[in-house]
């Protein structure tokens, strides 16, 4: 008879060696702090009113640089102005939010974005 409470023929899951599934985390763990860190280090760029504005930002959602062409700058219109820096800001950090998804998206680990 065999011992209750117990897995039979050591120490397995479903089938699996609780030691092999221990490492293939551990090395799911890696690769995604290594794909994170690579993110990291990428830059994203956007454009806004035909290349008036241009930003650039880190894979981290750092704003880098903010560049604007003189004749877009009107003080008559400054709402303009702050729209296409807006639009020109979320569309690079859209860019982030892409790039992360497809980089850690194919670990496919529920909660995890």
């Amino acid at each position: 008879m065999s011992k209750r409470g117990g897995f039979p023929g050591g120490a397995s899951f479903g089938g699996m060696n609780i030691n092999k599934l221990m490492k293939e985390a551990k090395k799911m763990q890696e690769d995604m702090e290594k794909s994170q860190e690579e993110l990291t280090g990428r830059e994203f760029d956007a454009t806004a009113g035909g290349g008036a504005i241009t930003v650039k930002v880190s894979g981290a959602k750092e704003i880098k640089e903010i560049k604007i062409q003189k004749d877009v700058v009107d003080p008559e219109d400054i709402e303009m102005l702050e729209d296409l820096i807006l639009t020109c800001v979320n569309e690079a950090l859209k860019k982030v939010d892409i790039a992360q998804s497809a980089s850690l998206g194919k670990y496919n680990i529920p909660g995890l974005m």
